[in-house]
């Protein structure tokens, strides 16, 4: 099983979607973690969006970056900038890939359009985790 760690800055959003994701699309194939440079906590929003697609991680928790939980890792996949430089250095042995997907926490209009954003942030994450796991498996 590939050991997957998505990091963010917050690990309130992306992150966490994408573990989600991960863990579902990667079933049998992938065991996935994630983290962030400053956690803030799981976001309703990314929750909601999720459960819109029959993932529910609600009983996913915000983390900080581990390194030693890193350095077990087979591959560490950074979905914004903050989490690409505040990435501890990892044995060359990891495979690092970097995935910028736009914050939807920064979103501000109306609940409609907040939602889209979060919906857009899942599915461009949705789309990366299914091209990885066509290529990696």
């Amino acid at each position: 099983m590939l050991k997957v760690m998505f990091l963010c800055t917050g690990n309130s959003c992306r992150s966490q979607m994408a573990e989600g994701l991960a863990r579902r699309l990667g079933t049998g194939l992938i065991e996935a973690y994630s983290a962030g440079v400053i956690p803030a906590g799981v976001n309703p929003y990314a929750e909601r969006v999720m459960q819109e697609i029959g993932i529910d991680i609600s009983g996913q928790r915000s983390k900080p970056i581990d390194k030693g939980l890193i350095e077990r890792m087979d591959v560490i996949i950074t979905l914004c900038e903050d989490a690409e430089t505040s990435c501890p250095v990892t044995p060359a042995r990891i495979k690092r890939l970097h995935w910028p997907v736009r914050d939807p926490v920064g979103t501000v209009g109306t609940d409609d359009e907040i939602l889209a954003a979060f919906r857009k942030a899942r599915d461009e994450i949705r789309a990366r985790i299914e091209r990885f796991i066509a290529e990696t498996a």
